[in-house]
């Protein structure tokens, strides 16, 4: 190889060094900061921009100051980045900072509940309307669409089935307080996020049996089956009424388990019935706790009220199950 040649081939290996530093150096500077799958506690305010109509808090003293500090518990939250738990927008402008960071993004209607569009605005029949709802404003479920009643004339009622923020800007303001990296309290901020209930619960490190079929080593040979012990890090959760009777865990759990699981890195959760002598239920079939004389039992009692405590706090109508039942 001539000198040229060799020189030509030095440049262009030392050009590639070169590229290839500078990009390390870039992909270095691009993860520093908060990144997709950081845990952080976030305190937030999101109101409508034209009207400035509160959509969402974690502050108590704002939600008291307009009123709602009644519908739910309002305190900062445990959320993941770049799992959906914030708008897009939002994560965006987190992503890359740190803790103690604050901010006000502008989510575009679009990016947020959506334009309003007027062919969502629909005639449909009056007797779809329940008797309950025959009211301007009125929230109602048409053939599995959730709508609110605009007008009600003779026989034909009109409905909105877009979303009751459509068509809205929302402006979001927030504070970065801190990074969760403890497991149980990542796992807290999850179902507390997801079900928005005060759940007992605790980790530990579990030896569980294991049962898998290993397949012969030699052809014609009958498959083993082969039980060993494993090291599982386990949550366990308390499950209580309240728990037991909210409809999305009736109907999501499974969904909600494996994301934990798959966020949090447990390998499985175990949930706990604890029955502590303490509810006084009774005979089986005696809602309350016993018989008893001069009403003293029956489903009037401490236990009757748990129960309807229960029914109140999990949003399920007791007279509709008893509709239900007497059906």
């Amino acid at each position: 190889m001539s000198d040229e040649a060799e020189e030509a081939a030095e440049a262009e290996e030392t050009a590639e060094q070169e590229t290839e530093a500078t990009d390390e150096v870039e992909e270095t500077e691009e993860a520093t900061g908060l990144q997709a799958g950081d845990f952080i506690r976030i305190a937030y305010t999101a109101r409508t921009v034209e009207t400035d109509q509160l959509v969402d808090t974690t502050d108590e003293e704002v939600a008291e100051e307009e009123g709602v500090a009644d519908q739910g518990t309002f305190e900062p939250r445990t959320i993941v980045l770049g799992e959906g738990h914030l708008f897009e927008a939002v994560e965006e402008a987190i992503i890359g900072g740190e803790v103690g960071d604050s901010g006000s993004v502008v989510i575009e209607a679009a990016e947020a509940f959506g334009e309003y569009d007027e062919s969502e605005v629909r005639t449909v029949s009056a007797n779809k309307i329940p008797d309950d709802s025959m009211r301007p404003g009125a929230q109602v479920q048409i053939d599995g669409e959730q709508g609110y009643l605009e007008t009600i004339v003779g026989g034909r009622a009109r409905v909105d089935f877009n979303h009751p923020l459509a068509g809205e800007d929302i402006e979001y303001d927030y504070e970065i307080l801190e990074e969760v990296t403890d497991q149980l309290e990542r796992a807290q901020g999850l179902f507390d996020m997801f079900l928005d209930l005060d759940l007992e619960m605790y980790i530990q490190e579990d030896e569980v049996e294991e049962t898998s079929v290993e397949e012969p080593d030699e052809e014609g040979g009958e498959p083993e089956t082969v039980t060993e012990t494993v090291e599982k890090t386990s949550l366990y959760i308390e499950a209580t009424p309240q728990l037991s009777m909210n409809q999305q865990w009736m109907f999501q759990k499974q969904q909600m388990g494996q994301q934990v699981m798959d966020l949090t890195g447990i390998d499985r959760i175990v949930i706990q019935e604890v029955i502590d002598g303490s509810g006084g239920m009774g005979m089986p079939g005696m809602m309350g706790g016993g018989m008893g004389m001069g009403g003293a039992g029956g489903a009037g009692g401490a236990g009757g009220a748990d129960i309807e405590e229960a029914l109140e706090d999990a949003d399920i109508d007791a007279d509709e199950i008893v509709d239900e039942i007497e059906e």
